[in-house]
């Protein structure tokens, strides 16, 4: 006969990349992006909840029902599907992938899923780095240019050290990446771009 595992032997830790998730069980999610439609024009967006078979999205420009679509997400990368729903700002996309993908996906909403309640660190390797050329100008919106040196970047964001404090809101281009202060911090200044960087071009030989 077998025993049952003692209740001490639980793990906190939500398993979700079985086969309950790969049917379309969808995970509460919050990460920053940009599709590609089938006319090759790019724009922005942010995740509402995905699961490995579909993904829904906010954005300010939808395509149409059953149109191709091409995403770069955060933590994810590239994906690719057809528009599956169109919904008050936004619309559902049905992925299209191997098992073999999916199961990938599926294991990184697990760590996503669990990411906060069980205090894992924020990034994952290579979510934040220091490119090779750290040093870049910072243009104000009065046509101002400043010196800057990268302590590390996202895809969605950038720490710079610099002496000058532009306000909290205001527009900036970091080299020819537009972005918007949004946090200070001993010596230096935390700025948010405008569009996420998409997972191709993040690496370190990476100039904004």
């Amino acid at each position: 006969m077998i025993e049952a595992a003692p209740r001490s032997a639980a793990k906190p830790y939500r398993d979700i990349r079985g086969s309950d998730l790969r049917r379309h069980q969808r995970v509460k999610v919050s990460m920053l992006g940009r599709y590609m439609l089938s006319d090759r024009r790019e724009y922005p967006c942010q995740t509402v909840d995905m699961s490995p078979g579909g993904v829904r999205l906010t954005c300010a420009v939808v395509g149409d029902f059953r149109e191709r679509v091409v995403l770069y997400l955060e933590h994810i990368g590239r994906i690719e599907g057809t528009i599956a729903r169109l919904l008050p700002g936004g619309f559902a996309v049905q992925l299209i992938a191997t098992p073999r993908k999916r199961d990938k996906i599926a294991s990184q909403l697990t760590w996503l899923a669990n990411r906060d309640s069980l205090g894992l660190p924020e990034g994952r390797t290579h979510e934040r780095l220091t490119p090779h050329v750290a040093g870049v100008v910072l243009r104000l919106e009065s046509g101002r240019e400043v010196p800057a040196r990268i302590i590390d970047l996202s895809m969605s964001g950038v720490a710079l050290s610099t002496a000058t404090a532009p306000p909290l809101g205001a527009t900036v281009m970091v080299g020819r990446t537009p972005g918007r202060v949004v946090r200070y911090f001993e010596g230096g200044l935390g700025v948010q771009f405008m569009l996420p960087i998409s997972p191709d071009l993040f690496h370190e030989g990476l100039t904004l």
